[in-house]
């Protein structure tokens, strides 16, 4: 190969992982980068003078090439992308819907990894999970988690027939969160508090129990830890907890994320 590394498309997602590489002295980034963008950022032309990539450079086959177009435009680019693909090149791809097998076709390749981040990973506090080809070896699945792990934990290898699940899950989460912290507030307005201060207490509120939940905590433990014995906050998870609360509620909306993931993909 004649290349270490090709990043195609360097967007939210995309650009997130360029600069987690950048501050990587070492890594499966190491060995020289090269960023396909065909509208770079000011940002983003700094950061890869100061990291010394190489920007839309001349294709050329490379070991590791990771797809970060939009899914929409993957038939459209695959013309373009095919110089940078070799027959032993590993591609990874972050592109939502899109299998394996048609990544493997339209390139010639058997090194196939599929990774879904989710959108706190473009400030390196997301989760991805990811799945692999066959051919992809030990070693190579090493460099894969190591050029995801920027965008935050790393997930895998999963069956990719649960792909569907984690795009339901992580993938599509965070927008499943920032509705509660929606909710909270607007309860809070119903009930008396001017927008400004729901707003701030619902906000607080959501992003200090996932500051709990990073270390690493049990949340069935944490939420028994803040529940006392006939209080108000148990008062308010016997309703949550119904029969028709928030689980029977998220399991209904989950499989909703899923069948349309699904979907999506056999389109």
């Amino acid at each position: 190969m004649s290349s270490s590394l090709v990043l195609i498309g360097a967007g939210r997602m995309g650009g997130a992982m360029a600069r987690g590489w950048a501050a990587q002295p070492s890594g499966p980034a190491s060995g020289g980068v090269s960023i396909v963008e065909p509208a770079p950022s000011d940002g983003l032309i700094e950061m890869v003078r100061l990291a010394r990539f190489q920007l839309n450079p001349k294709p050329q086959p490379s070991a590791f090439v990771v797809l970060a177009v939009k899914p929409q435009g993957f038939s459209a680019a695959c013309a373009d992308i095919a110089g940078w693909v070799g027959p032993d090149s590993v591609v990874i791809s972050i592109m939502a819907g899109v299998p394996m097998e048609r990544i493997a076709t339209a390139f010639g390749v058997s090194r196939v990894a599929r990774a879904m981040p989710n959108t706190p990973g473009a400030i390196g506090k997301g989760v991805t999970g990811y799945c692999r080809s066959e051919a992809v070896s030990s070693e190579n699945q090493a460099s894969i988690e190591g050029l995801l792990s920027p965008l935050g934990e790393v997930v895998g290898p999963l069956d990719e027939a649960l792909i569907d699940v984690v795009t339901a899950i992580s993938g599509s989460g965070p927008a499943y969160v920032f509705l509660l912290a929606e909710a909270l507030a607007a309860a809070g307005v119903r009930n008396g508090l001017d927008a400004d201060t729901a707003r701030i207490l619902a906000r607080a509120t959501v992003a200090g129990a996932g500051a709990l939940l990073e270390r690493g905590d049990d949340p069935a433990a944490l939420r028994r830890a803040v529940t006392s014995p006939g209080g108000t906050t148990a008062a308010a998870l016997s309703v949550l907890m119904g029969s028709e609360g928030l689980d029977p509620l998220l399991d209904k909306a989950v499989s909703a994320a899923i069948v349309r993931s699904r979907e999506l993909a056999a389109s």
